[in-house]
């Protein structure tokens, strides 16, 4: 089979034939594209590593990417400020496009193949409507985060696991072309003035991102995927998340009203956990939800999501989720679940759980149970109220009836590896008894995964009396401890 390159290359030699006054633009673009070819140094393994593709492919995959660009370019000129309107559906801007890729395809009366031409055209509708070259990846269920440092270095992480994906940006405008239409579709701008963002694509990933003069070696874009099909109970013990034992704790847990609180670090599945502690709410409540970026995916209908909103370009218009969160004590809410407290908003919701409110959820940031109330404790102190350390942790103690830890392991997995019920308060510090530890003494199989699972500590939590006296039961044996063989 002929080359491209070839093609392109005759089809030059024989507009060369012709008076240039009488050639036709697309005509002439062919002719350009051929003369380039002609003029092309011999690819080294350099240059072919600058391509977004694989290397491998030839001079018909340089003129390949020329076509390509031309045909972005003119498609961009033809659509303009069509591609940000917002009266115009997702369905009818991908109709829009289709229709002018196809007559800008035939206009540059490039000899493609047919696999060619429809390559080029959904390559180009991906850098129009979709994310470029992280397309692929978006639509690759494996994958649950993609990192990009930069056009030429994309890394995503499958199972746990970090690589570096064999696709790149072919230069620093189309990565930030990206991470524009990103960030427009909700409202949100970047740019020098404003060089961070972040933002959230409609299946509910979560996004930030960084552009120079703060990034030094371009433009970075973090992607933390979430499912369309949120997990549920079966999934996350099917990964070794949870146990039985424990999933039946916490579903008790949520439909007794307890307040429970994630705790763990970053990419140890927190959103997900609190999905599936609030598909546990009873249908018939009215829910709350009050995030940075909406990430929670929850079913019921009788819900109420809230998202906080930076400060415009004058610095107004900030609404923080402090302020949602004591707007919400006002909207009659039988739960509230707060994305993640990572502020002064925390004194309040420490508040809303103390005064009625109960059977609240969130998440925050930390490594341990312990570590977890020691970080309430600085948050309720970013409130600026000057509160004396034992009002606080006295609040923290009547609040939070249970503490539940998440770790990322070293093998990649996560798993619950703490369920704290908080006891009370002795003397100065707040008492905590673990109900449910992971065991690490099990070891590690040859590949290296942790063959241990959440275990018993054989402690009954004084939470049960509260949980029989609302009619909410419990299998019985539930906190024995297993025996060994």
């Amino acid at each position: 089979m002929t080359s491209l390159a070839s093609r392109l290359a005759a089809r030059g030699e024989e507009s060369d034939s012709k008076s240039t006054a009488t050639e036709q633009p697309a005509t002439r673009r062919a002719r350009r594209a051929a003369e380039e070819l002609a003029q092309l140094p011999a690819k080294t393994p350099a240059d072919a590593d600058r391509l977004e593709t694989p290397t491998g492919q030839g001079d018909g995959h340089d003129a390949l990417v020329r076509v390509k660009e031309r045909v972005a370019e003119a498609l961009y000129s033809h659509i303009g400020t069509r591609l940000n309107d917002p009266k115009l559906s997702e369905e009818q801007l991908q109709a829009i496009v289709r229709d002018e890729l196809n007559s800008i395809v035939e206009a540059e009366q490039a000899p493609l193949t047919g696999e060619e031409r429809q390559r080029l055209i959904n390559e180009v509708r991906d850098d129009v409507l979709g994310l470029g070259p992280l397309q692929r990846l978006m639509d690759d269920p494996s994958v649950t985060e993609i990192m990009v440092n930069g056009p030429d270095n994309v890394y995503v992480e499958r199972g746990g696991k970090l690589t570096r994906a064999a696709v790149r940006f072919t230069s620093e405008e189309q990565l930030r072309r990206v991470i524009e239409r990103i960030v427009t579709r909700i409202g949100r701008r970047i740019d020098e003035s404003s060089p961070m963002v972040d933002a959230r694509l409609e299946d509910g990933s979560r996004v930030n991102a960084v552009i120079p003069p703060l990034a030094f070696s371009g433009s970075t874009l973090t992607i933390r995927r979430f499912s369309t099909d949120p997990f549920k109970v079966p999934d996350l013990i099917r990964f070794g998340t949870l146990t039985v034992q424990m999933a039946h704790l916490l579903q008790a847990c949520v439909e007794g009203k307890l307040n429970i609180i994630v705790s763990g670090g970053t990419g140890t599945g927190k959103t997900t956990l609190l999905n599936v502690l609030s598909s546990f709410i009873p249908p018939q409540e009215r829910i709350i939800t009050i995030e940075d970026a909406v990430e929670l995916q929850l079913q019921q209908e009788h819900l109420v999501r809230l998202e906080s909103r930076p400060r415009n370009t004058e610095g107004k218009g900030e609404v923080t989720i402090r302020d949602l969160v004591r707007n919400s004590l006002r909207m009659r809410p039988d739960r509230i679940v707060v994305g993640e407290v990572r502020g002064g908003e925390t004194l309040d919701m420490l508040q809303a759980m103390n005064t009625g409110h109960d059977g609240s959820l969130s998440t925050v940031h930390a490594n341990s149970p312990r570590d977890a109330v020691a970080r309430l404790e600085t948050l309720v102190l970013m409130a600026g109220m000057e509160l004396p350390l034992r009002a606080i942790r006295e609040q923290i103690a009547s609040a939070v009836d249970v503490i539940v830890q998440l770790t990322r392991l070293r093998d990649g997995s996560r798993r619950v590896t703490a369920v704290t019920e908080v006891v009370g308060m002795e003397g100065q510090i707040v008492t905590l008894q673990d109900v449910f530890v992971f065991d690490f003494a099990a070891g590690q199989d040859a590949n290296g995964r942790f063959l241990g699972s959440p275990i018993a500590t054989g402690v009954r939590p004084k939470f049960t009396e509260r949980l029989h006296d609302l009619g909410v039961s419990l299998p019985p044996g539930m906190f024995d401890v297993p025996r060994t063989l």
